[in-house]
């Protein structure tokens, strides 16, 4: 992102897979995130863990139109960012496993609907750089069927270029 952004680049999005939270988001859902929980290490070394991690709001609307126009089934709102994967899917093997579970509780409890590891960083770089940014997973891990994703990820690119050339 720092590099990208050097060399002129002013939109991100993350496009990929995530674990499921919710009862009703089912395999192969699309995930628009608005939000990520800060569970990362990396953007502390932006902002302080108090900063939120916010997708940007046309990104976010552009990737929910072209979810519309796609026609698949998706849900927007808050992903939970984590460093690690295994502390996610095994935590019983986790020193720590009651109080990653606890945690996992909480967040599934607050309506968080999906688990991945690059949103939160990935808003706050692009909010601290004055860049902006979003992301759309597939619920489930899949890497099967990924074509609904990419179709959608590239519908929204196309949103978000005619809305900076109306701009």
């Amino acid at each position: 992102v720092e590099e990208l952004a050097k060399i002129g680049a002013d939109t991100f999005i993350r496009v990929g897979t995530s674990g499921m939270m919710q009862d009703f988001v089912k395999p192969g859902n699309l995930v628009v995130i608005s939000g990520a929980v800060r569970d990362e290490g990396t953007a502390s070394h932006y902002m302080p863990m108090d900063f939120p991690a916010i997708a940007d709001l046309d990104v976010v609307d552009c990737l929910r139109q072209a979810c519309e126009f796609t026609g698949v089934t998706y849900h927007v709102g808050l992903s939970h960012s984590k460093d690690s994967f295994y502390g996610e899917v095994e935590p019983d093997r986790m020193p720590i496993s009651q109080i990653l579970k606890h945690r996992w509780d909480a967040w599934v409890r607050a309506g968080v609907l999906c688990s991945e590891m690059e949103a939160a960083a990935l808003f706050v770089l692009a909010s601290t750089l004055g860049k902006r940014a979003g992301g759309i997973m597939v619920a489930g891990g899949s890497h099967d069927d990924l074509e609904p994703l990419c179709k959608t990820a590239v519908e929204s690119v196309r949103r978000l270029i005619y809305l900076d050339d109306v701009s």
